[in-house]
Parts: structure tokens; sequence; C-alpha cells
């Protein structure tokens, strides 16, 4: 059972890998450790990690069992081939695919020299991986090259097996090595596929880098010392995923359009309010000034000060007796605050023309200063000295 869940969670994180969800399928690959440990989900964390995903933590790195191997689905990749074999290719993708086959190490196959940085590398994966896919290159052993492309990556990517390359090369002793006989051309076997081999499938480390762009319908075998790593892709499993990749894709977007919903609710919120606001404020009972916007438009007078004031036609039925008197009460003060403020505006604007004419001995600015007459201020010393004689 545990073996089971183990297999479940590897493949999800395989989706999340092909729509390019690298930090989840990390998180699946230690869940699937965690519960039934595997060489097939050790490999592709450490291939996460050396490719731009998240750097493993060390508690969730488990060594891989023992005598671990996959299916080998040699038959069913063979039958494959032939079908591939009857599409169209052109000269260059069948000479590319000859170059590969003759390339005697792994520096040759990438196309790049024995110093070459990590980044050297990625970029020339990249640059092959994408010409030789299966999926885009039909020429008659362009699956074996994708393959030498990747176990190429896979092994000159990893310090270690790197280091160990450059020093034995192709003499590393394979006696220990069983020979598969189900392979021809034994030399470019052992070459490619026996001595120094990658942890990981070449479809699987092409779904790490595109996030599984290119899907493909073929069967790829893999083998690491004696054990083989294989992965199946079937149409009808294919289109599987492709809906549940549709279906998660839409329920992120819902989840997207609730999210922005929930952060405009404050504003939508704010503006209800105000437009409700609006809707239940009434006008002002009166104005200082003449306002036929609003409806005050009857001229009146406070019976203790005359000052002057505006009314809507409506008034004299709300207002009488007590209620009009404290109402003139209010227009009087806010008549003498107007006043006391416009004076001091006008007594502000004289004294700033005094200045700047005395500055710049502007004999126009003095004058102007001097004649300019304070309409307020007269009208404020006017309503306090009414004030005082009554």
């Amino acid at each position: 059972m545990d073996k089971d869940e183990a297999d479940r969670l590897i493949e999800k994180a395989k989706l999340c890998l092909r729509s390019g969800r690298k930090d989840r399928a990390l998180q699946l690959l230690y869940e699937a450790q965690r519960t039934y440990p595997s060489t097939r989900a050790r490999v592709l964390i450490d291939a996460i990690a050396r490719n731009g995903g998240s750097a493993p933590p060390e508690s969730n790195h488990v060594p891989p069992p023992t005598g671990w191997r996959d299916e080998d689905l040699r038959n069913q990749e063979m039958r494959n081939v032939h079908h591939d074999e009857k599409k169209t290719y052109t000269e260059e993708q069948r000479q590319g695919v000859s170059r590969i086959k003759n390339c005697k190490d792994f520096y040759e196959i990438l196309g790049v020299d024995k110093g070459a940085s990590d980044e050297d590398l990625k970029k020339a994966y990249r640059k092959l991986a994408l010409k030789f896919h299966p999926d885009k290159n039909f020429a008659p052993g362009a699956t074996d090259a994708f393959k030498a492309i990747g176990n190429a990556y896979a092994v000159l990517s990893n310090p270690e097996k790197r280091q160990q390359y450059d020093q034995y090369g192709d003499q590393c002793p394979t006696s220990n090595v069983p020979h598969h006989p189900g392979h021809s051309r034994p030399g470019h076997y052992r070459s490619f596929y026996r001595d120094f081999e990658a942890d990981i499938s070449p479809e699987e480390l092409f779904n790490i880098f595109f996030g599984g762009r290119f899907p493909t319908g073929n069967v790829h075998v893999y083998t690491n010392q004696g054990a083989s790593y294989s992965q199946f892709y079937q149409p009808r499993r294919r289109r599987a995923h492709e809906r549940r990749e549709e279906v998660v894709v839409e329920e992120n977007q819902s989840q997207n359009t609730f999210t922005a919903l929930l952060q405009l609710l404050p504003v939508l919120v704010l503006i209800l309010i105000s437009v409700f606001t609006q809707m239940m404020a009434t006008n002002p009972p009166y104005s200082l000034f003449y306002k036929p916007a609003m409806g005050l438009v009857v001229s009146r007078e406070t019976q203790h000060m005359g000052v002057p004031y505006y009314v809507d036609k409506s008034f004299q039925k709300e207002y009488r007796g007590a209620a009009l008197e404290e109402l003139e009460k209010t227009i009087e003060s806010d008549y003498i605050e107007h006043l006391q403020s416009s004076c001091w505006k006008e007594k502000q604007q004289k004294s700033d023309l005094a200045n700047l004419g005395q500055l710049y001995r502007d004999e126009r600015l003095k004058q102007k200063a001097e004649s300019m007459r304070l309409d307020n201020c007269e009208k404020l010393q006017r309503l306090v000295g009414r004030l005082r004689v009554k």
C-alpha cells in the first residue's frame, strides 16, 4: 500500500513538473520519500535542485532502497520506434542524429569543452533537447540521440559523476554490469548506457527543464548499472492529465477571481456608503449666499443684527418662533466668522503687496496696496459698531 501511494505521489509530482510548478512537485516527492523511499523520487528531487528548483533539505533526503527496479518496456519502445520512422524528417535532422551517434564522449555530445560551466551545460542541453526531442525530430535514432543528450547532461551536471567520468572516461570498469541482450550495437550501448549512467530518465529531465512542454506518446527506458527506469506515456493517460491540468487551471482562475473580489470589497463598501449618505443627506436650511441650485433663493435678514441670508420657499413653514430665533443666532455667528476670515485675507493681501513694492521699489505695487479697500473689514467694523449701539 505504501509503495502504491508513493507511486501515486510521484505521478502527481511529474504532472506538476509539466505545468511548471517545481515547488509543489518537490513537496509531493518529499512526501513520497517519507511514505516509501525510492530511487525514482530521490533522483527527481536531486535533478530539480540542480536545475533551478528549491534546494532539498537534508532531513528529506532518504537513501534509495537496494534492488529497486521498474518494469522494462523495451518491446513497446521498439514498436514506437518503427512508428516514428514512418514520419517525415529532414536531412539536417538525420545528420544531427548521426553526429550524436558518432560522438566519443559526453562533452562532444553536448558540444562543449571539458572546462564548461554549469550554465554552459544547461544552455547546450536546452538547445539540443528541443532539437532532438522525439515529438519534434522523427529521424531514425532520434530517440536514442535524445537519451544520449539527457544522459550526457545528467552525468556532467553532477559534480561527483563528472569527476569520475573525467578520470576514467570510457575505461570505467564494467565487469560487474550484466549485458542486456535486447540492445543492438553493444559498443554504442556501453558508451552511452552502461559506464556512466544518470539516475533520471531523459523525459523526466526534459520535464524539469521545460515543464513538460512536449508530452510524448513513446516509451523511454533508462538503465542505471543494471537497474531499469522506465517511463510510459500513453495517449489516453496524457489526455487525462491534460484534463486534470485544465481543472486545476479553472480552479485557480476561480480562486483568483474570488480573491480579486475580496480585495475590491472595501472599495465597493465605501462607494455604497458614500452614495447612501448622499441620498440621505438633506439640503441646509439657509446660506449666506444666493444658491439657486440648492433652492436657496428667498432673501431674508436676521431680526437682531440684520444679517442677510437665503432660504428656500418652504422655510417659513418649518422655522417659527423659538426655532427661527435659534437658527438666526447660528446665522449671525457664521456671518461674523465669515467676515473675520475675509478681513484677515484682505489685510494679508494688502500687506503682501506693500512688502513687494518696497522690496522691488515698485511704485505701482505700493500705490495698489495703498488704494486697496478692505470691504469685509469695513462690514465687520459696522456690524460691531451696531452691536455696541444696541
